[in-house]
């Protein structure tokens, strides 16, 4: 089974006047703002998926500051995980200072919703404050037992529309601080994984979080699979495209050069997703 953990869906008033939605979210007009940053519908993503060879795709929308946005954004993925019950898994996603948040989390969750996420800090850093905002919706993630994406990013390199100043000392803390939660850190992780190497402290604090692939055509030589498969451990990598960004054809070309066994390209496309998410496989 071929699962994308990291996809973006929009409803039709979103994705036809996008500029309506800029004056009150500077996130989304940062990351959006140029008509080349696509925005797809859940037919869109499920005709690509059928074209692609893709069996089901976790979707989810935007961080949104606004309420009644991240409500009709997120109502839309209930829809289309309604529409296509065998094919989308659906996360709710909201901006976490919004007080609302862990109401709409509680909401989502209860509507049949499978997690949360794609959180980020692209107007804010991932320090004190947001960590704080955080623990309410992390509080019914726990009680749901339902997986928290958080958006990182490497901390080096060229910049990028999205790419945060958030550091690894941050995405560390947030990890240890919620060590109860089950969390996958999208785009690599930033790279922490590699700190699995310290004999102490850190293996155990990454116990509970996973790393999805996500850009990494656009960031990473092949060799990141077969890298951090040895660091961050063979059932902790998630296969996801950040589509529409970039489809999966890019990802399996470089998957198909990057050394890993047939095992290992299984587990990275869909087994470990499917444990991740208690899925028949």
């Amino acid at each position: 089974m071929i699962i994308d953990i990291h996809t973006h869906i929009f409803p039709r008033a979103i994705r036809e006047q996008r500029e309506r939605y800029f004056d009150n979210e500077p996130a989304f007009k940062l990351l959006y703002d140029s008509p080349k940053s696509q925005l797809v519908s859940a037919d869109e993503l499920v005709a690509m998926m059928d074209a692609e060879g893709v069996d089901k795709a976790v979707t989810f929308g935007f961080p949104w500051q606004s309420a009644d946005t991240f409500t009709y954004n997120n109502d839309y993925i209930l829809e289309a995980v309604n529409r296509y019950p065998d094919r989308l898994i659906g996360f709710c996603c909201f901006d976490t200072i919004n007080p609302q948040a862990p109401a709409e989390t509680q909401r989502c969750l209860e509507a049949g919703l499978a997690g949360v996420g794609e959180l980020a800090f692209y107007c804010s850093d991932m320090g004190c404050i947001s960590l704080d905002c955080l623990e309410p919706v992390m509080a019914v993630c726990r009680q749901f037992d339902a997986p928290v994406m958080i958006h990182t990013n490497e901390p080096v390199g060229h910049q990028y529309p999205g790419k945060t100043d958030n550091t690894l000392s941050q995405i560390y803390a947030l990890v240890k601080r919620y060590q109860g939660n089950r969390i996958i850190l999208a785009h690599w992780g930033g790279g922490i994984f590699f700190y699995n190497l310290l004999k102490k402290e850190v293996g155990r604090v990454l116990a509970n979080v996973w790393f999805d692939t996500a850009a990494s055509p656009y960031l990473y030589s092949a060799d990141i699979y077969r890298h951090a498969m040895m660091l961050a451990g063979e059932e902790k990598l998630l296969w996801g495209t950040d589509f529409p960004l970039l489809k999966p054809g890019r990802y399996f070309s470089e998957i198909e050069k990057s050394g890993l066994t047939d095992n290992q390209r299984q587990m990275l496309t869909g087994g470990n997703a499917a444990a991740l998410l208690k899925l028949p496989l």
